[in-house]
């Protein structure tokens, strides 16, 4: 027992020691470097996605404990910046199926981005309230269709439907169809690259793939590929595969899918179904180039403001003036659409200007808190309408100091020393010569007014005399004109 008691001391001593050497031989801290851990963010969602490959403007902001981020907002949230990529069914219009949405999401207001004809199936992408006003950017975007066409005879084999497809692309003059929404009106759409995929020689139809700009006529196209193969054709079924960037494989849903969620949600309080069926919007801006905010700028972009270039922490390459940019903060969410108003390369080497004004504003005001109105005069104005000094939006009133109108205390006069102004100043005249003056100026002025008076009588009778030569003048032509008659 006595060796075992012994024996603990020792350890711990042991112990001590190397703990101590340890911390003698290591510098434990934290060493100040200028170069940041590598990161990969190559598997990070939505916007933020190959953040650490734009370029930095600055690393220096103040992070503000406001927004979220967008795939964990709250589910008011979540449905108040939503977007569902629905999967149309055949026979309803497009108008119709939105307001159905409408009315089982309980929403505000829905959009969507491209109108589908009845016939038509497919990608149809649904805007849910706040996310509506993306829906004329969306709304341009480019299609892509898989179709079916029927030609009226045999077309001569699957080279020649591919000769023809080669022919149809590019720029092409299109009319609408005679059943259509819009006026028809010759105008010229863009088909970037079509495919065969499929053709049955026995009933004289084919299959194929094609990607085209907005607001181009499939139905149109199909004709027209009768008329170069001279057999004549006309379009038997067509579907939606993708519409901007949001195609089939990208959480397709159907209006069942819809009603089930919403249901499921609204009998157990689970908001996993729901979550699945209506994606954040910042999903639809993937494809746009980035510049990321500090938290301090993203109200007054909120409220309109101009973008400078105080306010970028990164942006990405590739930013060409007059393209849009999408505006996002440093949690992923997307603030506004913006012009921009400067390239990459301008935005890494200037100070100070406008990097992008504002196009559309997606973030609701006041999310984040603003960061203007804290300076010496704003502060002196919120005092002075406290007090009752000022109205309620600034403007002066009965009560307010002289010193405010005069900006005095607030901005000091640039002045010389007191012996300057002294000097500078105009030597001061006596009651006595000041009273002496005064009338003279008065006379002045009388004999200017008398002036005055003369010169209108003058004019006056100048008139009068003028008036009575052409009296005159009309008696002797009336004479004249009674002695002709005669």
């Amino acid at each position: 027992m006595a060796k075992t008691k012994k024996e603990a001391p020792t350890a711990a001593a042991a112990a001590a020691s190397s703990t101590a050497d340890a911390q003698k031989s290591t510098d434990c801290m934290i060493k100040p470097s200028s170069v940041s851990p590598p990161i990969n963010t190559s598997e990070w969602p939505l916007l933020l996605k190959n953040y650490d490959r734009l370029n930095v403007r600055t690393g220096h902001y103040t992070p503000l404990p406001f927004g979220c981020s967008p795939l964990n907002r709250p589910l008011d949230q979540h449905l108040l910046y939503g977007v569902c990529n629905l999967d149309k069914p055949v026979n309803p219009s497009s108008h119709e199926v939105v307001a159905w949405i409408k009315r089982i999401l309980k929403c505000e207001k829905t959009g969507h981005s491209g109108t589908l004809d009845p016939k038509v199936s497919g990608c149809l992408l649904v805007c849910l309230n706040r996310a509506t006003r993306l829906v004329k950017a969306q709304q341009g975007a480019g299609k892509e269709y898989v179709c079916v066409v029927r030609f009226h005879a045999d077309p001569g084999g699957e080279a020649a439907i591919i000769r023809a497809l080669d022919q149809l692309t590019g720029a092409l003059f299109q009319r609408p169809p005679v059943i259509a929404a819009v006026k028809r009106q010759l105008r010229i759409r863009t088909i970037y690259w079509s495919k065969l995929l499929d053709y049955d020689e026995e009933k004289h139809m084919a299959v194929f793939h094609v990607s085209c700009e907005a607001g181009t006529y499939i139905r149109t196209l199909c004709v027209h590929m009768g008329l170069l193969l001279g057999v004549g054709a006309h379009m038997q079924e067509l579907r939606r595969v993708r519409s901007g960037n949001l195609g089939e494989q990208d959480q397709l849903v159907t209006m069942h899918d819809l009603l089930d969620a919403q249901y499921v949600y609204e009998s157990t309080r689970s908001e996993e179904y729901l979550r699945r069926t209506i994606m954040p919007l910042e999903r639809i801006l993937v494809s746009y180039p980035r510049i990321v905010l500090k938290d301090s700028a993203v109200n007054a972009v909120c409220y309109g403001a101009k973008l400078m270039v105080v306010g970028v922490l990164r942006f990405e390459n590739g930013i060409e003036v007059g393209k849009d940019v999408v505006l996002m903060t440093t949690k992923g969410e997307a603030v506004a659409l913006g012009i921009a108003q400067m390239t990459t390369a301008v935005i890494a080497s200037v100070d100070h200007g406008c990097v992008a004004t504002i196009k559309r504003v997606i973030m609701e005001r006041d999310t984040y808190d603003s960061r203007w109105g804290y300076g010496p005069r704003a502060s002196e104005k919120k005092k002075l309408i406290l007090n009752g000094k000022l109205d309620e939006k600034g403007r002066p009133n009965e009560n307010t100091p002289e010193s405010w109108l005069k900006h005095e205390g607030m901005i000091p006069k640039l002045t010389g020393t007191p012996a300057e102004d002294k000097k500078e100043s105009p030597k001061e005249e006596s009651p006595e010569e000041e009273q002496e003056t005064a009338p003279v100026k008065k006379e002045k002025k009388k004999h200017h007014k008398k002036r005055t008076v003369e010169e209108v009588e003058e004019a006056e009778e100048e008139e009068a005399d003028e008036e009575v030569v052409e009296k005159k003048k009309k008696k002797k032509k009336s004479k004249h004109h009674h002695e002709d008659e005669a």
